[in-house]
């Protein structure tokens, strides 16, 4: 329930809409209206300042003091497709589907979920047949269970007095750990047995380069922005002279044409990422992997999330990647989730030399335990590097070698979903009569809230918008400001309390005889008096 409400605060407030909604939505995009774009921004410029501007020194473990530099990129959307072929993505970047031929819908093969149940279908006459056993199933939601239950009375054509007649077996499972579908209900299908067999589904979205429009145009709208960093890595260190370990960091758009995006703008195909690629020493990999690992996790603390509902997740070895190292996944309990379970939001991948080897010599795979080049039959490359030198050669050591990498990869998208999540609360506050009334509010850490400030006259009268508006006028050359004059000056604090403003300013009669003003905090709900002239000292200590 409490993400409906959310979403229905996110539409009526302008923090995000449907994309193309007068045109009835498309499916998995996204528009942040003049609220989210604020929130998402902040968001954004918190990771940068926190990750790149302003980084602190640190010790490794072995004593020894260690500095690193950090610097800033943005490549271009579509690249090469030699890139994505010698990365992998072009032949191992996909995830299985299945169809459903009565309901005519798709699913990701790993998101459809559900239970074995017995029951006596009715028939045409009302009267109970004998048992049948299917295998009910659902996409997975906030309380999936229920779903289950709703779409298993749907079928043996129960009424909800049935409930307990349903015999379920085992508990919630994958359709992937079935061996045929013959008794799988799919979800939304009458019958069962609708599904097809799973089959790949390449995530990448195709686009043609120039007029021609043949197949020798083909290209890729980037699928992760690590790539562009990658095939820049000798670029940064000629033009910025960096030392290893450094890093490159980049926030932008990348595209994936998932098979079932859900669950608002948790899964969807156009999202925006903020990944940092750190190159240091493969003698040094596994510290840094653990620096980086722990330091990311704190940020989102720093910035709001309880910690009871996150947590930092490592991934066993059969989760890994093909080039991993050693992954590990922050993770966040979104409330459309089942109960105690959690939702990528940030994945920090020790991805050791693949990378730039890859670009250097060609498409690299598995063979055995190794990764090897993969070579046609006369022995020449399948898939081509760039044949170009991305080692790193140390003046100081002399000595050269090929860095590993580690990549803290989140998601902006999501990370802003999670702070919406994590700051809508509910309480109760006395209305102008002293009656209580629910109050909605977003409590957003002061960094990320997207307006700082509120400034209101207490009535339209008197001089009290005059000296407002000129108040107005100073703050937003420090803050995000708002200025409102509309309603009843209860109605306006809840109006800036549910959109996450921290802070609001009323001025009154007092005002024009003392210049005092009326400083009221979104969370205490507290006011105090002070100058106006201290008014923008007072708001940068508490922001």
């Amino acid at each position: 329930m409490q993400m409906e409400q959310i979403v229905a605060l996110c539409k009526r407030r302008g923090f995000l809409f449907q994309s193309s909604e007068i045109y009835g939505g498309l499916n998995g995009f996204w528009d942040y209206g003049p609220l989210g774009v604020l929130l998402k921004r902040n968001v954004k410029d918190a990771w940068w300042n926190d990750m790149i501007t302003s980084h602190n020194e640190l010790v490794i473990s072995n004593g020894a003091p260690g500095t690193y530099d950090m610097t800033g990129l943005d490549s271009s959307i579509i690249m090469h497709p030699q890139v994505w072929k010698c990365s992998g993505h072009y032949d191992l970047f996909h995830d299985y589907m299945v169809d459903c031929r009565e309901s005519k819908k798709r699913y990701r093969y790993d998101h459809v979920i559900g239970r074995f149940v017995t029951a006596k279908k009715r028939g045409e006459d009302g009267k109970p047949s004998t048992e049948i056993r299917i295998f009910v199933t659902t996409i997975e939601t906030e309380n999936t269970q229920s779903a289950l239950e709703d779409a298993a009375l749907k079928f043996f054509a129960l009424r909800k007095k049935d409930t307990e007649t349903l015999k379920w077996e085992g508990t919630i499972q994958s359709i992937a750990t079935l061996p045929d579908f013959n008794e799988v209900l799919a979800p939304d299908a009458k019958h069962i047995g609708t599904l097809t067999q799973p089959r790949e589904f390449n995530l990448m979205f195709k686009t043609i380069i120039g007029a021609l429009g043949n197949d020798d145009d083909a290209a890729f709208l980037r699928p992760e922005t690590a790539q562009g960093i990658f095939v820049n890595f000798k670029n940064v260190c000629d033009c910025m002279r960096v030392r290893v370990p450094f890093g490159i960091a980049q926030v932008g758009k990348s595209f994936r044409n998932e098979i079932t995006p859900r669950n608002f703008t948790f899964r969807s195909r156009e999202f925006e990422q903020m990944e940092i690629e750190f190159f240091c020493h493969p003698s040094q990999s596994a510290e840094w992997y653990k620096y980086w690992r722990d330091y990311r996790f704190a940020w989102y603390i720093k910035l709001g999330l309880a910690n009871e509902r996150l947590q930092l997740r490592e991934h066993n070895a059969d989760e890994l990647s093909h080039y991993s190292c050693g992954t590990a996944d922050i993770e966040y309990q979104f409330p459309f989730l089942p109960q105690g379970e959690y939702g990528e939001l940030e994945g920090i991948a020790h991805r050791g030399d693949f990378d730039l080897r890859s670009h250097i010599e060609g498409k690299l795979v598995k063979e055995g335990e190794q990764l090897v080049l993969e070579k046609l039959p006369n022995n020449q490359p399948k898939y081509r590097g760039s044949g170009k030198d991305l080692s790193y050669y140390d003046d100081l050591t002399k000595e050269r070698y090929i860095p590993h990498v580690i990549e803290p990869s989140a998601g902006a998208d999501r990370a802003t979903l999670a702070f919406l999540c994590e700051a809508y609360n509910v309480d109760s506050v006395p209305d102008e009569k002293g009656q209580l009334q629910e109050r909605v509010y977003l409590k957003f850490h002061p960094r990320i809230a997207p307006i700082k400030v509120a400034v209101f006259p207490l009535v339209k009268k008197d001089g009290m918008p005059e000296a407002a508006t000129e108040i107005y006028s100073e703050l937003k050359k420090n803050f995000s400001a708002f200025y409102d004059d509309k309603g009843a000056v209860g109605r306006r604090y809840r109006r800036q309390d549910e959109i996450g403003t921290p802070f609001c300013v009323t001025i009154d009669g007092q005002t024009l005889q003392d210049e005092t003003i009326t400083l009221r905090d979104r969370d205490s709900l507290k006011q105090i008096r002070l100058k106006k002239n201290e008014l923008v000292t007072e708001l940068k200590n508490r922001l």
